[in-house]
């Protein structure tokens, strides 16, 4: 049950329903509970059966796969405001969950039961609006990693995460098998490339940090 300090502080992190039918804030209010999930935790694992979808107020969920071999790749992160394409498909295919999702930093959640979230869906417009964006925005960031892992060289694909991760800092705080873990590689894989990297003088790689110390180039390999 959610109290109506609660709803305003749901409401806040999501907009969308301030336009939402009164029908669907008073079944929100009644059928919605609060979870609090600490780091590391796994929400799912591959296979779990889905009984409730996380619309996160707080906090980071990172999607992922493992392979047979134990290799990861990551499918894509969620926070505040916002919630998972897998947890909504399973929950509307009534299948089980394809892969891992894990709580990267605390969490706090509005926790809507599967029985619900699927009558929503079919009787309020704001909340299918919310469901079909959510699986669009997804979608298209797994098709992007598709394309990635497809077609695209490692080497580059590695310039273009240290990049990113190095926008506030030029020393980052990650290692070899974080970073496999992150581009669907092995870590044998990772530290070759990080290896050459720092031959050629565009980094410096120390054990579980990387330095960037030419980052023009790095930024050049993207496009290689």
């Amino acid at each position: 049950m959610i109290n109506q300090i609660e709803l305003r502080r749901i409401m806040l992190a999501l907009p969308w329903l301030e336009r939402a039918e009164r029908g669907l804030l008073q079944e929100l209010q009644e059928k919605a509970f609060f979870a609090r999930i600490p780091e590391g935790r796994d929400v799912f694992v591959e296979g779990d059966q889905v009984d409730a979808i996380a619309l996160l107020l707080s906090g980071i969920v990172r999607v992922y796969k493992i392979g047979e071999t134990g290799r990861e790749i990551t499918f894509y992160r969620f926070g505040n405001g916002e919630s998972c394409i897998l947890t909504a498909n399973a929950i509307l295919s009534q299948k089980s969950f394809p892969a891992v999702a894990t709580v990267e930093k605390e969490a706090e959640a509005v926790m809507i039961p599967a029985g619900a979230f699927r009558e929503w869906v079919r009787r309020y417009d704001a909340w299918r609006e919310f469901v079909f964006e959510l699986l669009s925005e997804r979608l298209s960031a797994v098709m992007a990693i598709v394309d990635e892992v497809a077609f695209r060289r490692m080497d580059a694909r590695l310039a273009d995460l240290l990049v990113e991760r190095s926008r506030s800092s030029d020393q980052i705080q990650i290692t070899h098998q974080e970073i496999a873990a992150e581009l669907g590689s092995s870590r044998e894989v990772i530290s070759r490339i990080l290896e050459d990297f720092s031959s050629e003088g565009i980094l410096e790689v120390a054990r579980g940090s990387i330095k960037i110390t030419d980052r023009e180039d790095l930024i050049r390999r993207i496009g290689v």
